[in-house]
This record gives structure tokens, C-alpha cells and sequence, in this order.
């Protein structure tokens, strides 16, 4: 997809769900806000290429959270043009001291690189995107060290994994601890108080009705709150869906005995599903093959969910 001009040499670019959206001011100090999944970085520079940013040149990188779908670009950009990060407190202290484990790497056994984060931002603050302001806004709950970014004058929102359209993000409640839902809520609660003409979400196209997503997505919630099986149904679709964006393509045969392997399927099974490791991967397999999102092609597991 084209890079969008949200603002004069501010540019939107939408990617897929393996690699986060994100933005780049073009200018004499270029920025980068989120650097996609790191199996995608070629593309990345690719479309920097498009509006005239070689990576080199780039001045910061802003992260709206630690995951690897956000950050995978970072150390690549980095080591290239020797620029400044800046992410929230929180995601600075992850890398600072090197762990894998809080921006859940380790835990679904994702790619992502350790970088040099230089600024930490806090709720509050003001970051400048070359000559725009924007507004720092604290929203934990899917992610500790996640913020939006909010540009009062033209009422535009970079929601990132904070708000989505039609959907929401996983609730790792295993890393982000037993309250995440409830922070989920808090952090809606503070987007409901903004003046938001037009939402950019972390992944996903634009959309104007900020009321009408948050509504859906505080519904979702209060379900996985009255029904919390439903959470780890939503976590093993997810993260299995990733997980075929991630590999491409698995052999059938393999794949569950490669869950298996990891923490987190055999940790959220046996948490929420009393242990039945193979009924539940069966039944999700199942929900996914009907919905079309999961198929067989050339005796491989792929997804349709575009990367």
C-alpha cells in the first residue's frame, strides 16, 4: 500500500498484522515511529525509499511499545544512522537491561534485537515529530511500556496496540500480570476524554468513529472479564496465527509438536484449559480452517491473514 500523507511530510504506512504500522516524518532530521517485524526491515527501507528517507539519515526512531512487531527495525536503523530512540520508561528499563522476557519475546519465541534506547517519555510529555507536537499518553494493559501519540491541533491519534477498529489486541495476562484487563480499561477510559477527528491503530486501516471502537473493544473486555477462558481462546488464535505469519509455512504434521516446545501454548492450556494440550490445538485449528484464515497449501499450514 501507498504511504499516506497525514500531515504536510508526515506519512502513514500501513502494513499487515506480522509487521506494526508506522509513520515517517520526512525532513532534515528524519523520524521513525515503530519499525515493523524484523523479517520485514527490507521492505521497511523500501518504503522509507519511497518518500525520500534513506536509512542512514534517520535522526530518531519513536516506539509505542517493546514488541517485536513494533520494534524489529530498531537495531537495523540504528547501527545505519546512528540515531536516537525514544520509547516510555518502562520499554527503555526492558532494554536497558537486556530483557527478552517483559516485551515477550522469549515467552512466544519471536525475532526481535536488542537496540540502544536513548530517551525515555512519560505520560504527559510532549514529543516533537519534526515541527508537530504530540501529546505522550501512558496505556498499559496489552503492553507495560505502551503509549499513544496524540496531536491535539488536528485531532489525530497514533493509537498503536491500544485501540484497534474492529478488534483488539491479545491479553497476555502470563507477562502483563492478572490486572492487564483492567488497565486495558483505565487506558480506554483516557482516549475517551481526547477530541479525536481521525485514529491511526498499530495495525489496520485509519478510521474517524473513535467512540464506536472503544465501545467495542470495552465489550470485549467485559466478556473475557465474565468469561475468562475466553482470553486463552483469543491468545492461542492469535499467537498461532503469528506464529504461521512468522514461518510462512509449517508442515501440518509438526505443528503442534512444535507448540509443544514453547511456554507459552503449554502454560496457557494449563491454565485455562485443564491441560488438554491436543483437544485445544484441534479446536482452534478447527475455528481457524472454518474462518478461512487457516488453510492447507502444498501440504503446508499457511495463514491468510496478510503479513
Amino acid at each position: 500500500m501507498q504511504p499516506t500523507e497525514i500531515l504536510k511530510d508526515l506519512f502513514f504506512f500501513q502494513r499487515g498484522y506480522l509487521n506494526a504500522n508506522h509513520f515517517a516524518w520526512r525532513g532534515p532530521d528524519p523520524v521513525l515511529i515503530d519499525t515493523g517485524y524484523l523479517g520485514g526491515v527490507v521492505e521497511t527501507e523500501q518504503l522509507l525509499r519511497t518518500i525520500g528517507i534513506a536509512p542512514a539519515a534517520i535522526g530518531m526512531i519513536v516506539n509505542t511499545h517493546t514488541h517485536c512487531d513494533h520494534i524489529g527495525g530498531n537495531h537495523y536503523f540504528q547501527e545505519k544512522s546512528d540515531c536516537r530512540i525514544t520509547l516510555h520508561t518502562i520499554g527503555k528499563y526492558f532494554m536497558d537491561m537486556r530483557d527478552d522476557w517483559s516485551p515477550w519475546w522469549r515467552y512466544f519465541h519471536q525475532q526481535a534485537e536488542f537496540f540502544n534506547a536513548t530517551t525515555a517519555i512519560e505520560n504527559g510529555d510532549v514529543i516533537a515529530v519534526g515541527p508537530y507536537e504530540f501529546n505522550v499518553l501512558h496505556t498499559p494493559g496489552h503492553a507495560a511500556d505502551g503509549i499513544v501519540l496524540y496531536h491535539k491541533p488536528e485531532g489525530i491519534l497514533i493509537s498503536s496496540d491500544t485501540l484497534w477498529e474492529n478488534d483488539m489486541a491479545v491479553a497476555n495476562l502470563r507477562i502483563e500480570g492478572s490486572s492487564a484487563l483492567f488497565r486495558m480499561q483505565a487506558s480506554l477510559d483516557k482516549l475517551a476524554r481526547l477530541d479525536v477527528r481521525m485514529v491511526y491503530p498499530g495495525h489496520g486501516a485509519p478510521f474517524t468513529d473513535m467512540g464506536a471502537a472503544i465501545d467495542r473493544a470495552n465489550t470485549r473486555i467485559e466478556r473475557f472479564l465474565s468469561h475468562p477462558r475466553k482470553v486463552g481462546e483469543d491468545l492461542l488464535k492469535k499467537i498461532i496465527v503469528y506464529t504461521l505469519m512468522m514461518r510462512k509455512s509449517v508442515d501440518p504434521d509438526r505443528l503442534f509438536d512444535d507448540l509443544m516446545k514453547t511456554r507459552w501454548f503449554t502454560e496457557t492450556v494449563d491454565h485455562y484449559f485443564e491441560g488438554a494440550h491436543a483437544l485445544q490445538y484441534q479446536k482452534v485449528l478447527q475455528k481457524l480452517t472454518q474462518r478461512g484464515i487457516v488453510r492447507v497449501e502444498n501440504d503446508r499450514l499457511v495463514t491468510t491473514v496478510s503479513p
